[in-house]
């Protein structure tokens, strides 16, 4: 068997369905998902003193989020395993963050995106060792520098949540 199908096979048959790793992946893509979607909340419902501030900061979330659905969704694909879950309920029930509360404050806005965040980098940090237990060093990778980007929204907000940042309520 020429060598790229002896890697291939092993990678596919180490990342299973069940695989830890695979499992880790999905939830990660969820979690980009609904974080996605409430970013665009946040965005389209920024109010406020720091209207422009933290509507430029939302939707650059966004977009930097947009970017790692793809990443995560290909690495599934890569490692030899399918995408199961395709519709967006699908993406929020097995998502370990919640979807954007309805009629909240600013802060509140903020506080969420925040604990949203420490679940994702809790969780990325933890794939990420279980992929380097794996062996698997392109998805250590692929969360290494995707939990990197989430640290830095969740510093931004921290540092928007302090005491005199002009959100009430």
């Amino acid at each position: 068997m020429p060598v790229t199908r002896t890697v291939a096979s092993e990678i596919s048959q180490e990342n299973r369905q069940d695989h830890p790793v695979v499992q880790h992946l999905r939830e990660e893509l969820a979690n980009a998902f609904v974080l996605y979607a409430n970013y665009k909340h946040y965005h389209w419902h920024t109010f406020g003193p720091l209207f422009r501030d933290l509507h430029l900061m939302f939707d650059e979330f966004a977009h930097e989020t947009l970017e790692t659905i793809d990443e995560l969704a290909e690495r599934i694909r890569m490692i030899g395993q399918k995408i199961e879950i395709v519709q967006l309920k699908q993406m929020q029930e097995a998502a370990k963050v919640h979807s954007a509360g309805a009629d909240q404050s600013m802060r509140e806005m903020i506080e969420e995106a925040d604990a949203n965040l420490m679940v994702v980098i809790k969780g990325m940090r933890d794939a990420a060792r279980t992929a380097d237990e794996s062996n698997d060093p392109g998805t250590v990778d692929l969360f290494s520098k995707t939990v990197r980007m989430h640290e830095k929204h969740e510093w931004f907000l921290r540092q928007v949540l302090k005491k005199r940042d002009g959100l009430t309520g």
